[in-house]
């Protein structure tokens, strides 16, 4: 009987210490942060010190208090302020929130706009890289613009794609990102929303992505500078160097639909499934519109290069290939 009391009473002391314990990690009350974020500005720097500790634990919590502080016009406050939200940025939870905070500083005309903005470049710039490197492993293709013409970067992400739509965030790192091209990588609503929210871009491809019409027209009006071309998904593996002028055929990628169905560099596509096509971009218009496995006929004029040669015109049957 007192071993079970014994027993009774060391479980009792074991869940009122848990308790204890869930309190203290409870989130701090508002007021207290906001006790802590008035001895950012103390004159003591021991004060100063213990504070900015307190509200970089606090977190998620402390970071609209201390985003209303920092445009409050006390320089000591909001240099310290700045510092503990640059320092937020790598947490998992409240990184999001104080990216936006710091954000929204740097866009108003406050004493500590300028600090805000170098806060922010410098942890993109190390984060950057950080994110170019994880979406490489996960298969994303890079490709970085000469550095005579600009600093820009290109991101391909293909059928190499190993990754998910989580992983797509760190897409919103890439702070040099001009185009951004999807070769049949499904796109679900998350990895929209982070397209969307990637405002260097000036050329997005989606191709096979499976999204809709209203999907695709709320993208735009999201991105509405962003050249935007969407492909249902057919691949017919050809490519041409001519800006205007007749449909000639410049490239055929080996083993494509093209190459398959017999269609060879310097051939002039003339219609398709009987339509006139008068340049290469009506032949990639006519071929966005078409799933992979569909049929169309291509008809084209083939040089005869031996001297005196005349053009022949073939009708040849092309099965699309997917992107």
């Amino acid at each position: 009987m007192i071993r079970a009391s014994r027993a009774v009473v060391a479980v009792a002391a074991v869940a009122a210490m848990a308790c204890r314990l869930a309190v203290s990690a409870a989130e701090p009350p508002a007021d207290e942060i906001s006790a802590w974020i008035g001895q950012l500005g103390a004159s003591q720097f021991a004060r100063r010190e213990a504070a900015s500790k307190r509200l970089l634990a606090a977190g998620l919590p402390a970071v609209e208090p201390l985003a209303l502080a920092i445009q409050g016009g006390d320089l000591e406050v909001a240099s310290r302020g700045i510092e503990i939200l640059r320092d937020l940025l790598d947490d998992q939870e409240a990184g999001p929130a104080a990216e936006s905070a710091l954000e929204d500083c740097a866009d108003r005309d406050v004493v500590a706009a300028r600090v805000a903005e170098s806060a922010l470049a410098f942890h993109r710039q190390g984060r950057g890289a950080v994110a170019r490197s994880r979406l490489e492993a996960l298969g994303a293709v890079f490709r970085d613009h000469p550095a005579a013409v600009a600093a820009g970067v290109d991101v391909e992400i293909g059928r190499d794609w190993k990754g998910t739509g989580d992983d797509l965030r760190e897409l919103t790192w890439l702070t040099r990102l001009e185009r951004l091209a999807f070769h049949g990588v499904p796109l679900d609503e998350q990895g929209l929303a982070v397209v969307s929210r990637l405002r260097s871009l000036r050329d997005v491809e989606l191709f096979g992505t499976g999204l809709g019409d209203e999907a695709v027209a709320a993208l735009g009006a999201k991105l509405p500078d962003v050249q935007i071309e969407v492909r249902r998904g057919g691949k017919l593996g050809v490519g041409s160097l001519a800006f205007g002028g007749r449909c000639e055929i410049q490239t055929v990628e080996p083993g494509s639909a093209a190459d398959q169905a017999g269609v060879r560099p310097g051939d002039v596509v003339l219609a398709v499934d009987g339509a006139a096509v008068a340049d290469f971009d009506a032949l990639t218009a006519r071929v966005a519109g078409r799933g992979p496995g569909e049929r169309v006929r291509l008809s084209v004029a083939r040089l005869d290069r031996r001297p005196g040669g005349d053009a022949e015109r073939l009708e040849l049957d092309v099965r699309l290939d997917a992107w």
